[in-house]
């Protein structure tokens, strides 16, 4: 399949008890199992935890005493001591599990609380369903704590300031400052060359279970405006006068202006909205949601190298604060026609500033499209390296090994 900005490319763990019983059960003379020793030990005092939720050490203990709970066998002998927050984790638990009435107020007869437990929590457990045996033996904690402290009060919760939008006026202008970024876009880069290097996936299950397809690697050079690509690795192995659209499988092309250029010009006629701010490579960035109809869209898609189809798009523009350069866009198609073999199309391109010579350029960094058939899908993963000033005399150095550092 083919994806082409424009026509032109130049533009519960449930064990039974004898499983416990042999992973770890009481000895013959009463010892308690390994489980229930260790959830016994007295806990240092904590901070409860938030509502439903302890430490995943307590969620290992609270397993190990819920089967016990289910296998009914209690060691009458031995009193376990654990806090408030570790007790309500517990009885929530139970309730969620439906365990029996009897078999959990057993279970809590046997228990020390290390704070106290007051009329409030036994009412809110109540509420959620604990059974009457079940507030009966809370009762008796209530009573036995009385003279120990209160659990720990729980942390504030943070405070999240909302950075405001930018008002409607200060919107637009910043819109009008982004078109004429992107209709400039390609107007300020130098002729160049660098080295695509995409890397293929496919999925054949429907469950991201991703297979390494291959890895092209292709020479594309930045000439008068135009991008020309072409291939000189398959799996690191040359070709000559393969052109792109032979290789089969998934490919795109117009990652150098043309599907900003699109996005914006005026003929596209996309609609605009503020969507939100977000942080990207350490930046703040501006999140615009753009929306193309068909009628207008220059995107198409290619399918068995016959079926070319145009079909709307929508996605998000990621704009630096301060330079009011883009640094990322999503794109998404819809609107497929039921018949076309394609079903979905996805496209993230991310840009950041590279050197091309002395200067420095806001260049494309890496992509990601990924396309559905049936339970199939498709990934490339495309990185873009050894960006260098075109010249007559300009060599490039063609490896694809992985990069020590990516951004």
């Amino acid at each position: 399949m083919v994806v082409s900005q424009s026509c032109a490319r130049g533009d519960g763990d449930w064990r039974s008890a004898r499983s416990l019983e042999d992973a770890g059960a009481a000895g013959r003379d009463g010892t308690p199992p390994k489980a229930v020793r260790e959830f016994g030990r007295k806990q240092p005092r904590r901070s409860p935890a938030l509502v439903g939720a302890v430490s995943s050490r307590d969620n290992r203990a609270m397993r190990a005493v819920m089967i016990l709970v289910a296998a009914g066998t209690f060691l009458v002998a031995s009193d376990m001591t654990i806090s408030v927050a570790q007790m309500i984790a517990f009885v929530r638990s139970t309730i969620q599990l439906r365990q029996s009435d009897r078999q959990v107020a057993e279970y809590l007869h046997h228990v020390r609380l290390t704070d106290k437990l007051d009329d409030r929590t036994i009412e809110d457990l109540a509420g959620q369903g604990a059974g009457p045996k079940t507030v009966a033996a809370l009762h008796g904690l209530r009573d036995a704590s009385v003279t120990l402290a209160l659990p720990p009060a729980p942390p504030p919760v943070p405070v999240v300031y909302q950075i405001a939008p930018p008002d409607s006026i200060e919107q637009g202008r910043i819109l009008d400052q982004v078109r004429e970024y992107a209709l400039n876009y390609t107007r300020q880069l130098p002729d160049f060359i660098c080295v695509q290097v995409t890397r293929r996936w496919v999925d054949l299950t429907g469950l991201d279970t991703w297979r390494h397809l291959d890895t092209i690697t292709t020479r594309l050079a930045f000439f008068e405006q135009k991008e020309d690509y072409k291939v000189v690795l398959v799996n690191d192995q040359p070709v000559t006068d393969l052109p792109l659209e032979l290789l089969g499988g998934t490919i795109s092309a117009g990652e150098f202006g043309s599907m900003m250029k699109d996005i914006f010009a005026l003929s596209t006629d996309a609609r605009f909205e503020w969507e939100r701010w977000a942080t990207l490579r350490g930046k703040r960035n501006l999140v615009l949601s753009y929306d193309v109809d068909q009628e207008h869209s220059r995107y198409h898609l290619i399918a068995n190298r016959s079926q070319d189809i145009v079909t709307a798009y929508r996605g998000l523009i990621y704009i630096d604060r301060d330079t009011k350069a883009i640094s990322r866009i999503t794109l998404k198609v819809y609107g497929i026609p039921y018949a076309f073999p394609v079903r979905e199309v996805t496209t993230t391109l991310d840009y950041d500033v590279t050197k091309i010579g002395e200067t420095q350029f806001m260049l494309p960094l890496k992509a990601e499209v990924t396309s559905r058939r049936g339970d199939q899908s498709t990934r490339n993963d495309v990185e873009f390296r050894l960006y260098r000033k075109f010249g007559a005399d300009t060599t490039i150095k063609f490896d694809t090994s992985e990069e020590g550092s990516k951004k």
